[in-house]
């Protein structure tokens, strides 16, 4: 395997998908930094959390806000943009853009008209939970969020109960307790789970174990943050 120089400067015309921290700042990369630095302009679910990264870095750019709300709209400005030769990296507030996060829209019409797309890899909630939790890693499925619905999110734990790969969800703090009683409630015993709460940050925690084990144990810690559910093939064992 061959490694090529860390540092890169952004080329006119292209999009970078620029991975950011998930927690901690210190994980943003060296490529990432660069491409953030000599960029024209940074596409930002949030400008205001993007803003924060950047004082870190000490990096100032343009920054546009890329959200659910405004993709379309948004889409279509940054593909004018390039067009015209700018280099547009497109970030979220943490992690990977495009895995939970908006992005999909823009990147689909750049491949369309045939657009140079760069990734740039770096911090992702759901495969730093993975790596950490001693689940099964060979087959997995991330699901992001579940529906609010409470009907909805059992109807899926009983389509999946009996699943052969891992499961990988993205939770909220409001819902979190809700889900943890709704696998208790369907899913068996002894099936083998992980909550990862606060990754790489100050306060991060690994729960890992049989449903009604971490259940209890759930009750006793803080349900501030987002949070990586993994849930284990049906006949996992630690």
């Amino acid at each position: 395997m061959h490694l090529t120089e860390s540092k890169q400067k952004a080329q006119a015309g292209y999009l970078y998908i620029v991975s950011t921290p998930i927690g901690n700042l210190s994980d943003i990369t060296l490529r990432a930094v660069s491409i953030l630095d000599s960029c024209d302009l940074i596409a930002c679910e949030d400008t205001r959390v993007t803003a924060t990264l950047l004082h870190y870095l000490g990096i100032q750019k343009p920054t546009i806000s890329y959200r659910d709300a405004n993709e379309k709209q948004q889409a279509d400005y940054l593909i004018d943009q390039l067009l015209q030769g700018k280099s547009v990296a497109l970030v979220s507030d943490a992690g990977t853009p495009t895995l939970s996060d908006p992005g999909f829209r823009v990147i689909r019409e750049c491949r369309k008209i045939g657009i140079p797309v760069v990734p740039i890899p770096g911090a992702s909630a759901l495969l730093a939970a993975l790596s950490a939790s001693g689940l099964p890693t060979n087959d997995f499925r991330f699901f992001g969020f579940l529906t609010p619905k409470s009907a909805a999110r059992k109807r899926f734990l009983e389509e999946h109960k009996d699943s052969s790969f891992t499961i990988i969800l993205y939770e909220s703090s409001h819902r979190i307790e809700k889900f943890m009683d709704e696998m208790l409630e369907i899913l068996e015993q002894n099936r083998v789970i992980c909550i990862a709460r606060e990754i790489t940050k100050l306060h991060e925690t690994f729960l890992v174990g049989e449903i009604p084990i971490i259940h209890q144990a759930f009750q006793k810690q803080s349900h501030k943050g987002e949070f990586v559910i993994i849930i284990a093939p049906k006949d996992f064992q630690l």
